[in-house]
């Protein structure tokens, strides 16, 4: 039965959205009046997420796991698929997931598997999702494949979180800095210093520096902002090359802190990814392409390809990702280990426990560096400025005297 979303107007003029089922328009129109409801608008659910996708991009990463938790949840509690679907469309207040959730069930009813209806949706499922929903279907799993894709999109929710939260404090002190000094520069500094130059008194390197500075930023302030924004701008779309991109990419694996944030980070995703495949009866091959598209470092994904095309025409594994150099040598003996020992699934998932360690210790390096980096700059020019300004003071007093 198809379903339709709708808008209408309940008894004291208060809007009320979401979704229904019904042979037709006209039939879901007649059920909101017997609710005692005024239809505005009712829609096919076909349509609904194509124009929500024009706002949104599809489910977060913490809506999709969300989701996937509570329909592994009454899977495993022995409801039907179709009975799980009509209960999570019922209890979710979000407009999207509703009807993201009774877009699937309406396929499902009409015969389709679960992941053929998730891929009507890419925008929200994502094709490790898709496969492993396939995979799970096959092999009559699908409760515990949800249940681990649950984990899954739970965990990478929590790193992409806790990579944000270490890098928003030095962004907002920088910020923060960046406005204070230029205010000073612009607005204090002048008036403070200007008084000594109308007593045509010789002034010290580090104040005649600092009114250089001042002016400059005062009349060519505008100018370097304009030059930075289109630096940005500038960047981004050379960044859309791929070239571009793959240099840039293979710059930053070379940078002391960040590169190895971004293997461990990258590693971790892809191992992870490469296990939950795995232990949900993906083919290898079919694991390392999918694997490779969530790694985001381009020379860490074309090597990943690269030692996929070994894998095909028989060779190691972990010996065709060792050759690039870009893996963690921790990550690739436990990989060996497993090939060795025919528990590739258990030892991807340590490699990914493995990185996911280095990478919450290198997060909180990241966070306890660059925040007393950025506090020292800022007194450092603090400092500068005030010394400029007392050492013309100092100078009088010696006259004085």
């Amino acid at each position: 039965m198809p379903a339709f979303a709708y808008q209408a107007l309940d008894q004291v003029g208060k809007t009320r959205r979401g979704v229904l089922q019904g042979d037709t328009a006209r039939a879901v129109r007649a059920s909101l009046r017997e609710q005692g409801l005024n239809p505005l608008e009712v829609t096919a659910v076909a349509d609904a997420p194509q124009r929500a996708s024009l706002f949104r991009r599809g489910l977060s990463g913490m809506q999709l796991a969300l989701l996937t938790r509570q329909l592994a949840t009454l899977l495993k509690a022995g409801l039907p698929l179709e009975e799980a679907l009509a209960a999570l469309a019922e209890q979710n207040d979000d407009t999207l997931m509703r009807t993201l959730v009774v877009s699937l069930r309406s396929r499902v009813m009409e015969g389709s598997s679960l992941a053929a209806g998730l891929a009507d949706q890419p925008a929200s499922f994502p094709e490790i999702y898709r496969a492993s929903i396939a995979a799970g279907e096959q092999s009559g799993k699908l409760d515990q494949v949800l249940a681990r894709l649950a984990d899954y999109s739970e965990a990478r929710d929590a790193l992409n979180q806790k990579i944000w939260a270490a890098l928003a404090y030095p962004i907002l002190l920088t910020l923060v800095a960046v406005a204070v000094v230029s205010g000073l520069l612009v607005y204090v500094v002048p008036q403070i210093v200007g008084v000594f130059t109308q007593m045509h008194q010789v002034l010290p390197l580090p104040t005649r520096a600092l009114l250089a500075l001042s002016a400059f930023v005062k009349a060519w302030g505008w100018l370097l902002l304009i030059t930075l924004a289109l630096a940005a701008i500038g960047g981004r779309l050379a960044l859309r090359v791929e070239a571009m991109r793959y240099r840039w990419h293979e710059l930053l694996l070379r940078l002391p802190l960040i590169g190895s944030l971004l293997r461990a980070a990258n590693t971790a995703r892809c191992t992870r990814t490469l296990a939950l495949l795995t232990a949900s009866a993906v083919p290898l091959l079919e694991a390392l392409q999918i694997g490779a598209q969530v790694v985001a470092n381009l020379p860490m994904r074309a090597a990943l390809k690269r030692a996929a095309a070994k894998v095909r025409e028989g060779g190691s594994f972990s010996r065709s990702l060792s050759e690039s150099g870009y893996f963690p040598p921790v990550a690739l003996r436990l990989i060996a280990s497993g090939e060795r020992a025919g528990e590739l699934e258990r030892m991807l998932d340590e490699a990914a426990n493995n990185q996911q360690r280095d990478l919450d210790r290198w997060v909180a390096t990241l966070t306890a560096v660059l925040g007393p980096l950025v506090i020292l700059a800022v007194g450092a020019m603090v400092l500068f400025i005030v010394l400029a300004i007392l050492l013309p003071i100092f100078e009088m007093n010696q006259m004085v005297k």
